[in-house]
């Protein structure tokens, strides 16, 4: 997969842009279904949304930032 700098125009976590960064992310994962807390009839379609949130959470950060989050399985 390549390496995108800008998914649904949020550009990667730096150490200056983290406001805006946070804020674009949150709007994003709701547009894309994937900010609600699932009930227990949804656990499925919950890891499926997991593995979809922290791939774009881990694609839009800076490699320095990724070290504090690599091995995070959960948002």
């Amino acid at each position: 997969m390549s390496d995108l700098h800008v998914i649904g125009g949020v550009k990667k976590l730096n150490n200056q842009n983290y406001k805006s960064w946070s804020t674009r992310m949150m709007l994003y994962l709701q547009g894309q279904n994937l900010w609600e807390v699932p009930t227990s009839d949804m656990m499925r379609k919950w890891k499926i949304k997991v593995g979809k949130s922290m791939c774009v959470l881990k694609m839009t950060i800076e490699k320095d930032a990724l070290e504090h989050i690599r091995d995070a399985k959960t948002p």
